[in-house]
């Protein structure tokens, strides 16, 4: 089973998110911010991916990616926002929220059987 961490700090896009990709079978943690899911990223087990708000307060989205990627070097992220980013700085792809649950779905399955984001 893969083991996906969110990070939003929309509480109620996050519980939705957690709830849909917990009932689609993943095993499921989550964070509001950089805070939460620094100690989840260094407790020793596997990440698969990371779905992620671009725009997190304090250490973007983007940031927190790359040190997610420095102890799970083979994770996947997809970045979620409702603002305009800077898309050469994913290492995934981009879903505009509101999003629809079947696309978000469908990057997950995407990011799961894909290789290396390297």
């Amino acid at each position: 089973m893969s083991r996906i961490l969110v990070v939003d700090d929309d509480e109620p896009l996050r519980y939705a998110t957690v709830k849909l990709l917990a009932g689609a079978g993943y095993d499921v943690v989550e964070a509001g911010d950089y805070r939460g899911a620094l100690p989840i990223m260094e407790d020793g087990l596997r990440l698969d991916l990371l779905v992620i708000d671009a725009m997190l307060p304090g250490v973007n989205g983007f940031a927190l990616a790359r040190m997610a990627r420095m102890k799970h070097r083979d994770i996947k992220c997809i970045y979620v926002t409702g603002f305009e980013v800077p898309a050469s700085e994913a290492v995934g792809p981009i879903l505009r929220k509101p999003f629809a649950d079947d696309d978000l779905l469908a990057e997950v399955a995407r990011a799961l059987t894909c290789g290396s984001p390297d």
